[in-house]
């Protein structure tokens, strides 16, 4: 499998962002980072608590079944952040007097056979058998680590929680949520960072500081792709680079795989490289500058959201009717208005609360932007193979 040259080693945008998250998170601040997807949540994290000079430790709530379950991540991601030795000695002591199993096993080269799976030699693990009675006590002890590391540390900590409400799916009487929240407020050297797509208005309550993350703007989009592309001997005349971003709309993720594939498509047509040059020199620039045409644009796009298609079949099927009918009449027809008489007699769209609560609900599943950006298709890849499928 070829790798993605094109992941950014630096942060693409959100510049204003990053300063913003790196004093939160210096302040002893809790946030929340909304977006969707493609807008570069994770990597805006990552960044800003590099430049704070605090661990991470992340943890998705979608993952977690029940309470166990829940407890098995937060202790593999507590043993990702504090992975030097003596940090994972100093949790094995903070740990000594629970009723668990703290498996340190090193690496020894001597003591593997050729089928042995190194990483699990490598990794420690923390196991447990334990009633209900027994989770939670192990979860108020687990919870209570990273604030204990950093002390010892003198550093910071940033616990990100991804679909934080999922956990009320098991959580039924919030016993759970309603302890992380207490958590929020009391540790003094951990930021909590929730990780949502719009804010939920109980997110408010817990006087969280709201990032969103905007679409990029074209000059922040351009001024990655240019230099990237022509480090790999590409170039785009303003036509193409012009079609590119009306394609992309801003979402940093699609403007990745989409480059990717204009980019291996320049490979296999240059003459000076083989299949195999391909293979083992996929870091090495294009020799002579490639012109990129549109063509090369739209060509790619449409294979780009052939290899998506089965996914956006699978979401239209899981949407009730009323919100494919929104979804397929932005796609075709963008407005800033879906809500004018005309629109919604052009579309024969629903009146009224059916209309704003399509919106409002493809807007917290991360598929169309609320008013402030316009109403429009969020994943612009969707909103491409929706055109297509539509004729």
């Amino acid at each position: 499998m070829i790798n993605n040259p094109f992941l950014p080693q630096r942060l693409v945008g959100r510049q204003i962002e990053l300063e913003r998250i790196s004093q939160i998170l210096l302040a002893d601040g809790d946030l929340l980072i909304a977006g969707v997807a493609g807008s570069g949540r994770r990597t805006l994290v990552k960044w800003a608590a590099q430049k704070a000079g605090a661990r991470v430790i992340t943890l998705d709530c979608l993952r977690a079944t029940d309470g166990d379950r829940f407890l098995k991540l937060l202790a593999e991601s507590l043993l990702n952040a504090f992975d030097r030795p003596e940090e994972l000695l100093r949790l094995q002591n903070l740990l000594k007097e629970q009723p668990v199993s703290f498996n340190s096993a090193t690496f020894n080269p001597a003591t593997l056979n050729i089928t042995d799976n190194i990483t699990e030699h490598i990794k420690p693990r923390i196991s447990w058998k334990l009633s209900s009675t027994g989770i939670w006590s192990l979860f108020e002890n687990l919870l209570s680590l990273p604030q204990q590391m950093a002390e010892w540390l003198d550093c910071r900590v940033a616990i990100v929680l991804h679909n934080f409400t999922h956990i009320r799916s098991w959580d039924r009487k919030g016993e759970w949520e309603e302890y992380l929240r207490r958590e929020i407020q009391l540790q003094s050297r951990v930021s909590y960072v929730l990780i949502a797509t719009v804010p939920e208005p109980w997110m408010y309550k817990l006087k969280l500081d709201v990032v969103e993350l905007p679409p990029l703007t074209h000059v922040e989009l351009c001024g990655w792709l240019e230099p990237t592309i022509k480090e790999k001997g590409l170039r785009f005349d303003p036509t193409t680079l012009e079609l590119f971003t009306e394609y992309i709309q801003g979402n940093f993720s699609d403007a990745i795989a989409l480059t990717r594939r204009i980019w291996l498509e320049a490979l296999t047509q240059t003459s000076s490289y083989s299949q195999s040059n391909i293979q083992s020199n996929i870091h090495s620039e294009i020799q002579s500058e490639i012109l990129i045409q549109p063509d090369h644009v739209h060509r790619n796009m449409l294979a780009l959201i052939e290899d998506l298609a089965a996914t956006f079949e699978s979401l239209i099927m899981l949407l009730p009717p009323t919100q494919v009918r929104v979804l397929e009449s932005l796609a075709i027809d963008p407005t800033v208005s879906p809500h004018s008489r005309e629109y919604i007699q052009k579309h024969q769209l629903s009146k009224g609360g059916s209309l704003q609560g399509a919106l409002d609900s493809l807007e917290q599943k991360g598929l169309v932007y609320g008013a402030k950006y316009g109403y429009r298709i969020a994943l612009p890849t969707l909103q491409f193979w929706l055109k297509q499928r539509l004729g």
